[in-house]
């Protein structure tokens, strides 16, 4: 044993080669440990109402819509995702949430998720309303359906139409297991006209204040689910209906089913609102050495060829 040991010490540089190699080969076996981790699994959900039409954000000064801002901002996000993150894509309408596929890992799978999101398009909305309230309680039937569990985060205006009177203003009481999730707000505070399009994206003008009302006599067909709006376009600038960031109805959404509110105007507050929302669960997962094990063995094989090295063997 001695023996070997003055072998050893005496011829250094072979030992150091040979302790390398041997990194090496166990690396190649590809070892792991278990480690229990965080899962970090969204469900972001887009609002897609006209209301989303609205041309009052910007992207590198390029006057753009609320839509195609949410979807950049979305990009930027999904992009600074670690690798094990997954994310699932989801629409808003009228008062449905739909989800377009279930959390997916955003490595994986980037290329599918952004091309997801360059062809979200309004015109898949399935109805002119915007209930946003009542989307909350379609948000939690979705993820109820969910293979695992998810945080939502949910890009929207705030913007109702019809408008909430007391009649149509939906209790968010009953709602369970939204805490933790995240409200982001699009739009300005300053506000501009909602666009209304045809099905080839053509402008015809702008909503009226007339077609965000309800229509006379809703009251009494509230419980019926049966309210409509005007459709009237407005005859001139001073009776477009100008749609603003809801940001106070947002913010007391939040605080009513315990979420949190963002501005998502910043994409360093919007990162740092999802850092801290709570990972989806935990679970215990292998931990892959061979990256280790050959940054070990690297080390070594560049520390023998250091000048300090070759200086200190004489």
């Amino acid at each position: 044993m001695q023996a070997m040991l003055t072998y050893l010490k005496n011829n250094r540089d072979t030992t150091l080669l040979g302790c390398a190699l041997i990194l090496l080969v166990l690396a190649l076996l590809q070892p792991s440990i278990p480690v229990k981790r965080n899962i970090y699994s969204y469900f972001l959900v887009i609002d897609i109402t006209q209301s989303m039409n609205v041309v009052d954000m910007s992207i590198n000064g390029k006057a753009v819509s609320r839509l195609e801002y949410t979807k950049h901002r979305l990009h930027e996000t999904i992009s600074s995702l670690p690798c094990g993150t997954k994310v699932g894509l989801g629409l808003f309408s009228g008062v449905n949430v739909v989800s377009l596929y279930f959390p997916i890992d955003v490595c994986e799978n980037f290329s599918s998720i952004k091309d997801t999101l360059d062809h979200v398009d309004w015109r898949s909305a399935w109805t002119a309303d915007s209930r946003v309230r009542e989307s909350m309680l379609a948000t939690a039937q979705v993820l109820n359906n969910f293979p695992e569990p998810a945080q939502v985060v949910f890009f929207s205006d705030g913007e109702e139409a019809p408008k909430l009177h007391s009649f149509n203003t939906r209790d968010l009481s009953t709602l369970q297991g939204a805490g933790g999730w995240l409200l982001v707000g699009i739009g300005s505070m300053q506000g501009a006209p909602i666009p209304k399009f045809t099905e080839k994206n053509q402008l015809l003008g702008y909503w009226s204040h007339e077609s965000m009302q309800l229509a006379t006599g809703a009251a009494p067909i509230a419980a019926a689910g049966l309210l409509t709006r005007k459709n009237d376009l407005a005859e001139n600038a001073n009776d477009r209906y100008v749609a603003k960031l809801s940001e106070a109805s947002m913010q007391t959404m939040a605080k009513e089913i315990g979420a949190s509110y963002v501005r998502g105007d910043s994409l360093q507050a919007l990162q740092t609102a999802m850092e801290k929302q709570a990972p989806a669960r935990s679970e215990w997962a292998p931990f892959n050495l061979n990256s280790v094990l050959a940054l070990a063995a690297g080390l070594i094989l560049i520390g023998l060829y250091l000048p300090w090295s070759r200086l200190s063997r004489g």
